[in-house]
């Protein structure tokens, strides 16, 4: 892959909290990955979780046969999870340390406490050959034992980010600059998501160096109420675009 070039999976969580709060099938949970994915979205993320209040497991199931980019599945790796993931086999497994009462995710694992447990559970996917990615925050033992337990990446968690981002932008971006590079020198690929929007991406895509894939979900799926979907996935991309042009721009 191009090392300029930042993937867009996004994330459907939103499309299902809607079909829930109505009953039946709309929206249409694989609809939306089908048309996401014609629209250029280059991945699609789910995150169910055991209460299925959004993303169902049959969800997981059915989009197996659908999603023809990048399939993510994320969340928190209880028995009936890794279950789940050993059974759709996703290209990569995203793994976030949810407890089940959370509304959304709000922090990264702690790597280094939880070094034994996150080990086997990486082993099992990498035997069965899927990606994994460790969610976490920017520290830099936490993103260098991501490495010693066998994780393929890490997806760097940027609400801190989008926090600070209209006061000081490159104040913002520093943490995630750095993460990244120890990251990329620890040998792991960078991925990103939570509260990334039109206004913050391309300016953290074009800060962070050598991300590969960004996760968008809430936010996205919000401006498609306004813009349409398809325009939507086409700005996103385009902020992304534009991240790439300023990277071939600087290293010319």
């Amino acid at each position: 892959m191009n090392d300029n070039l930042t993937r867009l999976s996004v994330n459907l969580n939103k499309i299902a909290t809607l079909r829930n709060a109505r009953g039946g099938d709309t929206p249409n949970v694989g609809l939306a990955a089908k048309y996401c994915q014609e629209y250029g979205a280059q991945g699609i993320t789910i995150h169910p979780r055991p209460d299925e209040r959004h993303i169902k497991y049959d969800d997981a199931r059915m989009l197996r046969g659908i999603v023809k980019t990048e399939f993510n599945i994320e969340g928190y790796p209880d028995k009936t999870f890794i279950d789940l993931v050993l059974e759709c086999q996703p290209d990569q497994v995203t793994l976030v340390p949810d407890s089940p009462e959370v509304l959304t995710s709000n922090c990264g694992w702690d790597t280094v406490a939880n070094s034994e447990f996150l080990h086997e559970i990486i082993k099992e996917f990498k035997d069965n050959g899927i990606r994994t990615s460790i969610f976490i925050e920017c520290d830099k033992l936490k993103i260098e034992s991501a490495a010693k337990i066998g994780a393929d990446r890490v997806e760097l968690y940027t609400e801190n980010y989008a926090k600070l981002f209209l006061n000081n932008k490159e104040k913002a971006v520093e943490p995630y600059t750095l993460a990244a590079k120890i990251a990329l020198d620890s040998g792991l690929g960078v991925n990103a998501g939570h509260d990334l929007n039109l206004d913050n991406l391309e300016f953290f895509a074009r800060s962070v160096k050598g991300l590969q894939e960004v996760s968008i979900g809430h936010a996205l799926i919000s401006d498609a109420l306004y813009f349409g979907l398809e325009n939507t996935v086409q700005q996103y991309l385009y902020q992304l675009e534009r991240a790439k042009l300023h990277h071939l721009k600087n290293t010319k």
